[in-house]
């Protein structure tokens, strides 16, 4: 845990460059007279400025003070200073040919308002107003920070009207009264007002009294039906009452002006926000509050009644502010990954107060809510999905070039989150994202590793693997929540005990750790939902064994700590061992645990029972990972709540869903039951119940059948007893999905024939999909521009379906030449990242051929290897001639192989041996080129996907269950090689197989060419290139023999079989990359045929077919403006990340909103409720005592924290 009193310095050990920050003084000089362009910004439009100007100019002549002439001239100097600031520069005019360059533009500027109001009232309009560049002026920053105090009733925390303080009398409600007092109180100089309550009153008080050089010491804020009653208890800065003529009577005469400004607060188009309605919950209601709550949740509300603004200027406020206060550099220097960090943190401020307010609409709206449980989330990259998804990359991308930073470069230096592996990992978060989207009410669980699982280089060709210290840094985008820690028990005995004329077992465990929550706001696009992500990282009980290390045992002092800490620190820890196996085990364990004890403890704090605790929860277990989930929820209702195991496995099969991510049966986890039992003793006596039942079901159903029950018997008898994860899995969930059509039904009639044979109805298929947003609106801007031009519309981003209207434009020779155009822009990014990572110089005018995956002898990498080497061969021994008509091509291959994984990392080391040879032969040059890029992540991916042209998805058939990456090529007009294996089959259908180079074996020919095998006569060719790894022509003969014996022997992936199909494919590929209109054509037509593949559409299908959840839509504000789209997003109309055309996009410049904060929506006026001390409360019909209520800690019960609301 950190401590809020550090400030960690990541960046210390890292050269970097370091830009200077031009900035006007911290402490303006103090005059009478409001002056300082910071007090104007607050004020919303340039006519009401004037206005202000003109007041605060009157009184300075009135009040005959020095005042006024030093504060012209003053303003004369800033506006100067805001005017150069804002002329072009050399670099200035770079980042905008950047910003060009990633067809985007800059927010729109905002329309220059009427001068009416100023007219009106009398002022003289100043000849010309200073602005930033972006259409607006430089005091259009918001700085309102109010100085209160803890809010007390008005009868004791100021003088009373008996005590000499004048009461303000009721005024009409477009009329405002403002008293200043200097009588009452012998220390303070009380100012009451009162006024219309509009939102951000409070906020625009305070900076009024900042600006004129006031401190404001406490408040007392109370409301009477529509109207504000406040007062404001304020000295000078030096601590003294007011006393300067002058000063008083400028405080009361800019407040009035800013209380009276018609257009100032409560219009849709104001500087503080929209009306935000002051809500009540029906079970707080505000009449039963005593005075003291009701003062202090109207303090409370009227602090925060808006959103934060994101205009530019508020924008770099924000950034800037996290820069000295966050980060604690200064501001006047701060280098790029100091920028990111203080980018980041701004941006998590409006993530935050978008979180809060769903999660309090969740709360009040009670709807069943799902969780996803999953042991990856691949998230990557973090800061610009999020701007997008709050509609703010245009507007930060101004700000911070206006600071002297390029939001492309400081986007880099965010490292990917190491929270997932593969396919299964960024599946979870594409299913979150789409979740947040569809404003389904979800959180995703997993753990908080400490390095992930490796990060991979590549030395001599050999595959190493390294710590990914990704945390080392920091992660601004997280939260963590000392406050929410559960106890996770392991090892120890169970025994039991009659507690009211019945069997209590109870656990008692030998060793414990903690389990602390770190949250991770995931926003949805155009939605004002934001979801969690909350993960889990191993803590100690004790911090540390001070008696150990006092006793001379200083390794046993630190051995718990490191124990505890090991369990959350690397992604799949190497099983091969015992221990390895254990340490698998525990993790998992460790996550479910945390993760229900958090769900029942929150449910439990809403409800204040578990009743009807299933038909308000959904669990979704994202593979066998979480499947010990359900024994221990199953603990957790016997033993801990009390339930029945009636009761218990009714819940518990209610509740859990279970989807299946393979057809390998070795893919399928088991666990010695010999583990179990010594881990979790507990949860084995379980899960022999629960098999011991399921058992007498299958009797029941097939009589005594040994056979099948050996088959499908959740423990597996033999030498070794194991436990088979799926099997409890499939007993225990009420529905089981496979991710695509063939995996589905291959599924039934294979590794789970048995279960479909008894429980048809629990199957499903979910095909998987990805989120259309990070995979082709975000990740390749130029192609998404071309589509929003070409249909007119950028509603596809959301509804995916909406692509097939590129068909009709598919032949139009204009639109085919636009479309290589974008390509090109896509393949020259690819070209420089691979020069970046490999040192290899590739040409763009090549066919970029993509493999990029986990490596696995499923997958195949070695047919695509043995491919490259036949291709080599051809050319290097082609006449100059026969040379010209190659086609030069560009092999990308890239993926991570499992540490104990030994023939995966061979095959690693053969692709770095052919690319060594091929890229060193002259005889070949620009025809061939082959290179493996290193440690490939999503944000590696994000570069190769939109510049490649064709994508390898060659897996033998009926081994992929789907696949997602062939939908992220395809989306992005890559062209599929493939096997009709996975999602490949659909996708041949959505595109047409016209569109597809399809190739191999089917799945039905499997089985009975594998038999065959060893009769095999295999091409020549085949023959030809084994020979040639084998012979030693790409060196390391002898350590290549098992690649080469894998597919020689019983070559059970069926490469031999498969080879002469696959160059016939590859020779087609060539044949028709020569005609690029055929290409082009065949390009456009995937991503029209791609609408199928939004993991939005599975998110529905999950919610409506398997959860039984509904959307829960945070409402918009009530009085916002057509067009609103996100709060605190700023800018209204459609969002569009597309900002060429004006627009919504960019965040405020261009939209209904503009600049303006959102007001933020009701919450309840009751200070928040919080929990007791106690254990979670037990359902009405359990029993009132429990095995956990010692004072000892035990899973469960209270989490070992302060008081928290409940919807945390």
């Amino acid at each position: 845990m950190h401590s809020g009193w550090q400030i960690s310095r990541p960046s210390s050990a890292h050269a970097v460059a370091v830009h200077s920050v031009r900035r006007l003084p911290r402490h303006p000089p103090k005059q009478a007279v409001l002056h300082t362009h910071s007090s104007l910004g607050t004020l919303g439009t340039l006519g009401e400025k004037k206005t202000l100007q003109a007041r605060c100019a009157a009184t300075n002549a009135k009040a005959g003070g020095a005042g006024g002439g030093g504060g012209g001239k003053e303003e004369q100097q800033q506006q100067g200073a805001s005017s150069s600031s804002s002329s072009s520069t050399p670099g200035d005019n770079k980042k905008k040919q950047e910003a060009k360059n990633d067809s985007e533009s800059s927010p729109s500027e905002p329309e220059e308002p009427a001068a009416a109001a100023a007219a009106a009232a009398g002022a003289e309009q100043p000849k010309e107003e200073s602005t930033n560049g972006n259409g607006k002026g430089d005091d259009d920053k918001e700085t309102a920070k109010a100085k209160t105090t803890k809010a007390k009733r008005a009868d004791s925390a100021a003088p009373s009207a008996e005590a000499g303080a004048s009461e303000p009398t009721p005024t009409p409600d477009d009329d405002v009264l403002v008293e200043v007092d200097n009588d009452t109180n012998e220390k303070y100089t009380v100012v009451s007002i009162r006024a219309r309550n509009r939102p951000g009153l409070l906020t625009a008080v305070t900076t009024c009294f900042r600006d004129l050089g006031v401190d404001v010491a406490k408040a007392v804020v109370d409301m009477e039906q529509d109207d504000v009653l406040d007062q404001f208890f304020v000295t000078t800065d030096g601590g003294s009452k007011l006393t300067d003529k002058t000063t008083l009577d400028s405080v009361s005469s800019l407040l009035e002006t800013v209380l009276k400004s018609p257009n100032l607060l409560g219009g849709p188009r104001s500087a503080f926000g929209m009306a935000r309605p002051y809500a009540v919950n029906a079970t707080n209601d505000r009449t039963s509050m005593s005075e003291d709550e009701r003062h202090r949740s109207d303090l409370l509300y009227t602090l925060m009644d808006t959103y934060i603004k994101n205009d530019v200027l508020s924008v770099q406020e924000s950034i800037v502010n996290h820069v000295e206060y966050t980060i604690a550099c200064s501001r006047y220097h701060f280098d790029d990954f100091e920028a990111y960090q203080a980018t980041a943190y701004s941006t998590r401020d409006r993530l935050i107060e978008s979180w809060n307010d769903t999660q309090q609409y969740f709360h009040d709206q009670d709807p069943k809510r799902v969780y996803y449980l999953s042991m990856e989330f691949l998230v990557g990259r973090s800061l610009l999905n999020a701007l997008y998804n709050l509609n703010l990359k245009g507007m930060y991308r101004e700000a911070l070039e206006q600071l002297g930073y390029n939001l492309e470069i400081i986007k880099e230096r965010e490292r990917d989150a190491a929270l997932g592996n593969g396919g299964l990992g960024r599946l979870a978060s594409c299913f979150l994202d789409s979740m947040a989207t569809e404003n389904l009410p979800a959180w995703g669980y997993g753990l908080r590793y400490q390095y992930g699982m490796f990060r991979q280089t590549i030395q001599d060709g050999f595959q190493r693997e390294n710590p990914d210290y990704w945390l080392t840094l920091g992660n601004p985008w997280e939260i963590e929540r000392p406050n929410v820690t559960y106890p996770v028990s392991f090892y120890g005995h169970v025994s039991a005990r009659e507690e009211d004329g019945r069997q209590i077992f109870v656990w008692n465990p030998a060793e414990q750790v903690d389990a602390v929550a770190y949250d991770n706001p995931i926003p949805g696009y155009r939605t004002a939902n934001t979801i969690n992500l909350r993960l889990w990282s191993a803590k100690p009980s004790r911090e540390f064994d001070l008696e150990s290390f006092n006793s001379g045992d200083y390794v046993a002092s630190i051995l718990e700590k490191q124990n505890a800490e090991s369990i959350s620190s690397v992604l799949y820890p190497d099983d091969r061992t015992y221990k390895g196996k254990e340490l698998r085990l525990k993790q998992q364990h460790f996550f479910v645990s945390a993760t229900l004890q958090d769900i029942l403890r929150r449910y439990t704090a809403q409800h204040g029972s578990l009743e009807n605790f299933s038909d308000k929860v959904a669990l979704q277990l994202n593979d066998t990972h979480p499947t010990i989930g359900i024994a221990e929820l199953m603990r957790l209702l016997m033993d801990v709540y009390k339930w029945g195991w009636t009761a218990s496995w009714e819940a518990t099969t209610k509740v859990f869903s279970f989807t299946n991510h393979t057809v390998l049966p070795e893919a399928l986890e088991q666990w010695p039951v010999e583990l179990l039992q010594e881990l979790l003793p507990r949860h084995m006596q379980i899960i022999y119940d629960i098999n011991w039942r399921f058992l007498q079901e299958l009797r029941a159903k097939f009589g005594n059948d040994q056979a099948r029950e050996y088959r499908m018997s959740i423990i597996q008898e033999g030498d070794e007893k194991m436990v088979r994860m799926a099997h409890l899995a499939l007993v225990a969930s009420h529905t089981v999905n496979g991710v695509a059509e063939i995996h589905s039904e291959l599924i039934k009639q294979t590794i789970f024939e048995d279960f479909y044979e008894m429980y048809p109805k629990k199957f499903q298929n979910k095909t998987n999909g990805v989120t259309p947003r990070r995979w082709l609106a975000f990740c390749n801007p130029p192609l998404r521009n071309l589509i929003n031009e070409t249909l007119g519309t950028d509603a596809w981003i959301s509804r995916l379906d909406l692509l097939e209207g590129l068909k009709s434009h598919a032949d139009d020779g204009e639109f085919q030449s636009r479309w290589v155009e974008v390509k090109q822009l896509a393949k020259a990014k690819l070209a420089a990242k691979i020069k970046e990572l490999c040192g290899v110089e590739v040409s763009t005018d090549a066919l970029f051929d993509v493999q990029v995956k986990r490596i696995h002898e499923y997958k195949r990498q070695v047919l695509n290897i043995l491919g490259i080497i036949h291709r080599y061969d051809q050319i290097r021994n082609m006449s100059e001639e026969e040379k010209a008509d190659v086609v030069p091509r560009v092999c990308i291959i890239g993926g991570k192989a499992a540490p104990g994984y030994e023939l995966a990392k061979r095959i690693i080391k053969l692709i770095s041996a052919v690319s060594q040879r091929v890229n060193n032969d002259p005889a070949v040059g620009d025809l061939l080129k082959v290179v493996f890029i290193p440690d490939y992540n999503v944000s590696l991916a994000e570069v190769i996907v939109p510049g490649s042209e064709l994508s390898q998805h060659i897996s033998t058939a009926g081994t992929e269950a789907s696949g997602t990456s062939n939908m992220k090529f395809a989306m992005n007009g890559c062209l599929i090689i493939g096997t009709m294996d996975g999602a490949n089959v659909e996708i041949a259908e959505e595109i047409g197989d016209d569109n597809i180079f399809i190739f191999g074996a089917l799945a039905h020919e499997v089985p009975k060419l594998r038999t065959e095998r060893a009769d095999l006569k295999v091409d020549d060719r085949f023959a030809h290139v084994v020979r040639l790894i084998s012979s030693g022509e790409f060196g390391y003969a002898d350590f290549f023999t098992p690649i080469v014996d894998a597919v020689q022997g019983s070559d059970y992936y069926l490469v031999a079989n498969d080879f002469p199909a696959y160059l016939r494919a590859q020779d087609a590929v060539d044949r028709t990359y020569k005609n690029s209109s055929i290409w082009t054509r065949m390009s456009i037509m995937s991503v029209a045929g791609c609408g199928k593949f939004s993991s939005d559409r599975t998110i529905r299908q999950y919610a409506t077919e398997i959860w039984g959840v509904e959307p829960c839509e945070r409402p918009r504000p009530p009085n916002a403006p057509e067009g609103y789209s996100v709060p605190g997003g700023g800018g209204g109309g459609p969002s569009s990340p597309n900002t060429s055309n004006g627009g919504g996009g960019g965040g405020g410049g261009g939209g209904d909103v503009g600049g303006a904060a959102s007001s933020r929506p009701p919450r309840s006026s009751k200070p928040a409720k919080r929990t007791s001390d106690s254990p979670p409360q037990k359902s009405k019909s359990s029993s009132s005592s429990s095995s956990s209520s010692s004072s000892s800690k035990k899973d469960g019960g209270k989490p070992t924290t302060s008081e928290y609301h409940d919807m945390m």
